[in-house]
Order: structure tokens, then sequence, then C-alpha cells
């Protein structure tokens, strides 16, 4: 074969190589790079939002952490109010229960000591007629000492009895 360049072969697939690369130009590299320009600020804005979600969710990660260690605190307070309520109403209870003790006891002596000195005055009343009882029928009755004496024997057993 001999080393014949035939130039107007040459030139002939030069022209045709660039009306292709023109051709894929226009219709082909265009829309390829177009579709590849789109593609890459498609998946750069799902970079974004994935990395803006990220975010968010660590802002509200740390949001509930925060929320969690408020109401840990507030139960604590919570607890720890209950806790000094319940002791000063006991302390009221006891107090007041000692108190009303206290005052049974005072009513409880004053009754005795009413009753006691009702008692008394009953008895002395109950003397003293008696004594009258008696002086009346020893008055009535001239006795010699031996009839005295079971008079009054009787009497102090009627008295006994009404007693």
């Amino acid at each position: 074969m001999p080393d014949v360049i035939y130039w107007g072969d040459v030139i002939f697939s030069l022209g045709m190589f660039v009306i292709l690369l023109l051709l894929l130009r226009k219709f082909a590299w265009g829309p390829i790079v177009n579709m590849m320009k789109e593609r890459e600020e498609h998946i750069a804005n799902e970079i974004d939002t994935a990395e803006k979600s990220r975010q968010d969710a660590e802002k509200y990660l740390e949001e509930q952490r925060k929320e969690v260690e408020r109401a840990k605190e507030e139960a604590q307070s919570i607890v720890e109010t209950a806790r000094k309520t319940s002791e000063r109403q006991g302390e009221e209870i006891v107090a007041q229960a000692r108190s009303e003790a206290e005052r049974l006891k005072e009513n409880a002596l004053e009754d005795i000591s009413r009753e006691k000195e009702q008692a008394v005055a009953e008895l002395r009343e109950q003397v003293s007629t008696l004594s009258v009882m008696i002086a009346t029928k020893i008055i009535e009755k001239e006795l010699d000492e031996k009839e005295q004496e079971k008079l009054i024997e009787e009497y102090i057993q009627e008295a006994g009895e009404r007693l």
C-alpha cells in the first residue's frame, strides 16, 4: 500500500467529523450537560435538605433533652413540696390531737371535780336530813341508851340503802 494521502478524503472526513461534533453539541451535548447540571442541582438540594433535616433533628433532640430535664426538676419539686406539706399536715394533726386530748382531760377533770362536789353536797344534805330525822325520833321518843343506839343503827342502815 502506498503511502498516499488522499487529501480530499481527509478533508471530507474532517468536515464530517466537525459537522458531527456540531450536531452532537447542539442536539446531544447541550441536553446532556443540562441534564447533568439539573442532576447536580438536585443532588445538591437533596444534600442541603438532608443537612437541614439533620440540624433540625439535632435541635429537636436537644429541646427534648432540655424538656425532659425540666420535667424531672419539676417532678422533683412537686415531690419535695408534697413531702413538706404532708409533714406539716402530720405535725398539725398531732398538735390538734394533743390539744384535743388535753381539752378532753381538762373537761374530764372538771366533770370529776363537779361530780365530787355534787356528791359531797348530796351526802351532806342526806347526813343533815338523817340527823334531823334522828333528832326528831329521839325527841319523839325518850329512849334509853340501848334503844337510842338501836335507832341510830337502823337509820344508818336506811341511809346506807339510800346511798
